[in-house]
């Protein structure tokens, strides 16, 4: 059923309260920013961040809103821009699993700025980020896989849409405007998985959180736009995928929660090598391994682990985070795959790379991309075995809030006081309390 699919999702949008989102719900979002704001804080101090600010200052408006974990403010459409960069440059951010899209970045990113540039209570900033990551991951799941085996980075092209969503609940737009905002967001869906690996990735979702807010700017003014980006035949699914369920957008909307699904990555990287990983670590621990000791590694890994991060030879750490080989030598020396693992002089360091090229994989269709079968040979002879069935970070296998906390302040302390970085995690915590959700982003000035 096509009809006025979009029009389905701004009408729910608009006359969504918080009160009826369960309480479970309410609380997998403010996890999700919780996570987020570790991930953005931690990732402010990148070059690609660096970069980014030395282009764009020249051309920012007034300083509106912050850029967390530094000292400098843009105006809010590129605060929203450098935000959403910095949360995602580590690729250590939240995941849908069922479409691999990165929620919170897009939406997060965008709300938070708009909170400095107007007043939003946190009450009103969860309902609003809530919302936003349920329409981007209704709208990934009525393309997913499709849409990503083209080749789209589903995370830009509908994070643009919940963002536009998100913003346009707090800007207070009404249902001809919100069908405008999802309409002018659609039309500037984009972001390539040719991307993966460069600087270009996590700007894909600072994008669509910039672009998002621009959206439901555009259509508060009563900016037009298609009523039908979604469903019409020129409109977002059938021109980005050749394959799509719009029911995935608008059935069950309020019963079933995306929100609810979201997951959290313990590693710094792809998620689809977590399982590899995960094996490494286990075996590593379990027999007290030793790079030298090793002869050879073999992976049997779901075909996406090859297609999305079969760098052999990675030169940086952010193409490090689309290595495989790099990772499971990174998790076998170190006990980890943290950011840390994926600094540029890690990726070439000569004891991962003699490691690194001991390892293959061999992609097969039964695998889930959860899981994988490792065969560690040692030069003695020995051959060690691990089967992972689900990942560490996976819905069967989730992070725990002690787990979600201790890598929040991992990332937060690396760049804030540890006094500040404790006290912000306590007023995430707090989100849905917050008088001004403003002090959220205050909290995370450098």
């Amino acid at each position: 059923m096509t009809t006025e699919v979009t029009r389905t999702l701004a009408r729910w949008v608009v006359g969504s309260k918080l009160a009826d989102i369960p309480a479970n719900v309410r609380h997998s979002g403010v996890c999700s920013f919780l996570n987020w704001m570790g991930c953005a804080v931690g990732g402010s101090q990148h070059e690609t961040l660096d970069r980014a600010i030395a282009a764009l200052a020249p051309f920012s408006g007034p300083g509106q809103a912050t850029i967390l974990g530094r000292n400098e403010r843009f105006d809010v459409l590129h605060a929203a821009l450098l935000n959403g960069i910095s949360s995602h440059v580590f690729d250590f951010d939240d995941t849908h699993l069922k479409t691999i899209i990165h929620p919170a970045g897009p939406i997060a990113s965008a709300v938070l700025a708009l909170s400095e540039f107007m007043p939003v209570t946190g009450a009103e900033l969860l309902h609003a980020f809530i919302l936003g990551i349920e329409v981007e991951c209704r709208i990934g799941n009525a393309v997913y896989p499709a849409h990503y085996d083209i080749g789209w980075h589903i995370t830009g092209t509908a994070g643009v849409f919940g963002a536009a969503a998100a913003a346009g609940k707090l800007l207070g737009l009404d249902e001809q405007q919100m069908v405008w905002a999802l309409g002018i967001a659609g039309t500037q869906s984009s972001g390539f998985r040719e991307m993966f690996g460069t600087m270009c990735k996590s700007f894909h979702p600072g994008r669509a959180a910039q672009n998002g807010i621009a959206s439901a700017m555009l259509a508060k003014q009563n900016f037009t736009s298609s009523n039908r980006v979604l469903e019409a035949p020129r409109g977002f699914a059938h021109v980005m995928s050749v394959k799509r369920d719009f029911n995935e957008i608008t059935g069950e909307l309020g019963k079933v929660w995306e929100t609810a699904l979201n997951s959290y990555k313990p590693f710094a990287c792809g998620i689809v090598i977590h399982p590899s990983i995960d094996g490494c670590i286990q075996l590593r621990n379990e027999h007290n391994l030793k790079a030298e000791d090793i002869a050879k590694i073999d992976l049997v890994v779901d075909p996406l682990v090859l297609e999305l991060t079969g760098k052999k030879t990675p030169q940086t750490g952010l193409e490090g985070k689309f290595s495989v080989y790099h990772s499971c030598a990174a998790a076998i020396i170190y006990g980890a795959a943290g950011e840390k693992e994926y600094a540029d002089a890690v990726v070439r360091d000569q004891r991962i790379i003699t490691l690194r090229d001991k390892v293959e994989a061999v992609a097969k269709d039964d695998i889930r991309e959860d899981e994988a079968y490792l065969t560690v040979t040692l030069n003695d002879g020995r051959v060690l075995k691990k089967h992972v069935e689900h990942a560490i970070g996976s819905l069967e296998r989730p992070m725990s809030e002690a787990q979600l906390v201790a890598k929040f302040d991992d990332l937060a302390r690396e760049t804030l006081p540890v006094a500040q970085a404790d006290a912000l995690r306590e007023l995430c915590w707090k989100l849905e309390t917050l008088k001004d959700a403003s002090e959220l982003a205050r909290a995370a000035a450098k």
